[in-house]
């Protein structure tokens, strides 16, 4: 294990969902005029600040941007699962290199997948398996080049790496939310670490953090449940202020806003009340908070997602693109150090191997995958949602490594990720790994790729561009990626 793994048990503070809007923070407003009282009046309303990020959005908003539907789900396999073990298995190599589990046949003539994946093999006509994913430059802990398509998005050798913007930071930008009362960008985050934010497009464009607006159960750093459930805070109210009392500051503020209007019609007047409106609406609105209110789904449907973590985050996640967000992250992740699928080895703590480490999580995982695609298709928006698994690499071809018996060791020359939904062409295989499943065969599908497969689907031109710290102008999708063919 390398020297940073062996610092994964280090714990990572977590800011609030709201901390990069500083809330709290005095502006410096100066009373000297009608104009300038009425700005102080907005600033000083508890929880308005958000008001300024959705004026800064709308006056960076692309006059390309799209009015669609679309929307991504990506469930990230924080650590890099093994893709021998997973979706691209080798059952006739030898056992150090085919690993210990065998393989099922699928819906798919001639595909075959781990066995411990029955679910996903029955519906894989649903899916897509890319088999030859290029992964050079990848790395974890912080997890940002496959989530940023940009191969400078790597922190371990590159001090700027956190400045390039997630994906789905990009989308919040170019797209925006599918409801203007819904935040675009939306994570369920184990660790900072795990999840890249916007970097350049400055923090309102960072994502919404689900998991201090959830009720969830709360499972300890190897998986364990507590038996205890978290409490949302997003949505609390700082002490002393009431809704009540925000709503009737509301009710004040239009009463001044009516009186402003006879004194001082400038475009830029007229607009805070809008803005001020929408920061209410997403703060106290019932659009969001019941969209994170799981005790509004039908008892049935709750069962049929299941009471482990992954899965309340996974129903969670269907209800939020069906409320209107545009891209939602769950970090498939107990622990907050490299994440629950690094499976170096059992006798390496806290993941183990192949064996004790990764063989647990399959279940869960193919039950999740398959109820969100299911559950999608039978609500007729899998055309829409564009679900997307994988982690930052894929894991070596040999087993034994560093010591173990069945462990593999980071290995970023190729993986294998699924996709589903988004109106794409499915029921097929991408690209092909070599014999052991080392190296990329034929087809590589490169992070620029996805990346434009990912801004086709929801409308936002690959050629689009946004301004780094320097001033440059940077388009969203480097070194010539493009949108998977095989896929439209």
């Amino acid at each position: 294990m390398s020297g940073s793994d062996a610092n994964h048990a280090a714990q990572h503070s977590h800011s609030h969902a709201f901390g990069g809007l500083n809330a709290r923070s005095h502006e410096g407003l100066v009373v000297a005029s009608r104009r300038n009282m009425l700005k102080a009046g907005l600033a000083g309303m508890a929880g308005l600040s958000f008001a300024d990020v959705l004026r800064a959005r709308a006056a960076e908003t692309s006059p390309l941007r799209s009015k669609s539907n679309s929307a991504v789900i990506l469930l990230w396999m924080t650590g890099g699962p093994s893709q021998i073990d997973t979706w691209d298995p080798k059952p006739n190599r030898p056992l150090e290199n085919r690993g210990p589990f065998g393989v099922i046949s699928t819906k798919l003539p001639g595909v075959q997948v781990c066995e411990h994946l029955p679910k996903q093999a029955a519906m894989l006509d649903k899916f897509t398996l890319i088999r030859s994913v290029d992964c050079k430059f990848s790395n974890h802990e912080p997890n940002s080049v496959m989530q940023t398509a940009n191969l400078l998005a790597e922190p371990r050798v590159n001090p700027e790496a956190e400045k390039y913007p997630a994906i789905g930071s990009l989308v919040s930008k170019f797209h925006g939310p599918n409801h203007p009362a819904m935040p675009a960008y939306v994570a369920f985050q184990t660790s900072r670490s795990h999840i890249p934010h916007a970097g350049y497009l400055g923090s309102k464009y960072d994502p919404f953090l689900a998991n201090a607006a959830s009720r969830l159960p709360i499972y300890n750093n190897v998986g364990v449940d507590s038996g205890r459930i978290s409490q949302p805070s997003t949505f609390r109210l700082p002490s002393g202020l009431s809704q009540e009392r925000l709503l009737d500051r509301r009710s004040l503020l239009s009463d001044l806003d009516h009186l402003k209007r006879t004194l001082d019609r400038s475009p830029e007047i007229e607009t805070m009340d809008r803005f001020g409106q929408q920061a209410v609406d997403l703060l106290l609105g019932d659009r969001v908070r019941n969209a994170f209110d799981l005790s509004r789904e039908p008892q049935k449907m709750r069962d049929r997602y299941g009471k482990h973590l992954w899965h309340q985050q996974a129903l969670l996640a269907r209800r939020l693109v069906e409320a209107g967000a545009a891209f939602v992250t769950l970090d498939l992740s107990y622990h907050t150090a490299s994440g629950t699928w690094d499976n170096h080895g059992d006798n390496i703590p806290p993941y183990g191997g192949i064996s004790k480490g990764l063989k647990p999580l399959l279940p869960l995982f193919d039950h999740l995958i398959t109820t969100l695609v299911g559950d999608l298709d039978e609500r007729g928006m899998l055309d829409n949602v564009l679900v997307i698994a994988m982690g930052e690499f894929g894991r070596t071809p040999q087993m034994g490594t560093q010591g173990s018996t069945d462990g593999r060791n980071h290995w970023a020359v190729v993986m294998s990720m699924a996709l589903a939904g988004g109106g794409m062409r499915h029921g097929q295989v991408i690209g092909a790994s070599e014999a052991d499943g080392g190296h990329i065969k034929d087809r590589p599908v490169t992070p620029g790729d996805l990346a434009a497969t990912i801004y086709k689907h929801m409308g936002v031109p690959i050629d689009s561009q946004y301004v780094d710290g320097t001033g440059r102008p940077r388009y969203i999708v480097e070194n010539g990626g493009m949108p998977i063919a095989e896929l439209f």
